[in-house]
């Protein structure tokens, strides 16, 4: 089973030999290697996800680390952080089409890549959904990070409360009741007050900015226990294996 072609070190994608049927076949052999682990503690791997909130690769990479996490979480522990990169730093502020945004950005590309992307999609039982406003993420940065402060769990959740809403159900990822409401169901206290000042954690999104992308050109981008990377939206098997190297 040819699916990890070292390319640079500690860098990894995908061989296009990958398909339904290894993956079904890989997720079996892990899950008994997870049951055969030593009892005498799990392994803590830690992810470093850098991301932007209207990336649909971004969300389609979630989707498929928590595959991973599901299927390894009898042999490890996880430290997950999300950290900001924002593909267009121009974007506005106030809200504009998706659609137009899309047409004048990518030209005649737009419409092939909607049709990849809800392909795609419709692959994770999910609608892509064009519909709505775009602009810029910085005030989702600034609550991703705030959600941090509250708990990594949160913030996970909180991560994807965003991007579905977006990507699935036509929410401007500007609004702040949308980003007030999506706070709420992942139990974040005082967004509200947070929000309304917009100096707020914006010192905190640009250190992370320095910190984390400053060397990346495109997300999602992932770093394990600080030295394994990975880029793009990789299958699940991806992550597992990634997770058993740097174990190791």
């Amino acid at each position: 089973m040819n699916v990890f072609i070292p390319h640079k070190p500690n860098l990894f994608y995908v061989s296009p030999q990958f398909n339904n049927t290894n993956f079904k076949k890989y997720s079996r052999h892990f899950k008994l290697m997870a049951q055969s682990a030593s009892n005498t503690g799990k392994k803590l791997i830690k992810i470093d996800v850098s991301s932007d909130s209207v990336c649909p690769w971004c969300f389609v990479g979630k989707k498929n680390l928590d595959k991973a996490l599901a299927l390894s979480k009898d042999q490890y522990d996880f430290e997950i952080k999300w950290h900001p990169f924002f593909l267009d730093p121009s974007a506005p502020k106030q809200g504009i089409n998706k659609k137009d945004y899309y047409k004048n950005k990518f030209g005649s590309r737009a419409d092939q890549m909607h049709a990849r992307m809800t392909q795609v999609f419709k692959g994770h039982g999910l609608d892509y959904d064009l519909s709505g406003l775009t602009g810029s993420s910085l005030d989702s940065h600034r609550l991703i990070l705030f959600a941090g402060k509250q708990g990594l769990d949160k913030q996970h959740n909180l991560v994807e409360e965003l991007m579905n809403g977006y990507f699935t159900q036509g929410k401007f990822i500007g609004d702040k009741d949308f980003l007030v409401e999506s706070a709420r169901k992942v139990g974040l206290k005082g967004t509200a007050e947070f929000l309304q000042d917009p100096n707020n954690g914006l010192q905190e999104v640009n250190e992370e900015l320095g910190n984390y992308s400053a060397n990346i050109s495109g997300v999602p981008h992932y770093v394990i226990n600080g030295k394994h990377q990975l880029s793009g939206g990789q299958p699940a098997e991806v992550f597992l294996r990634a997770f058993q190297v740097a174990a190791n």
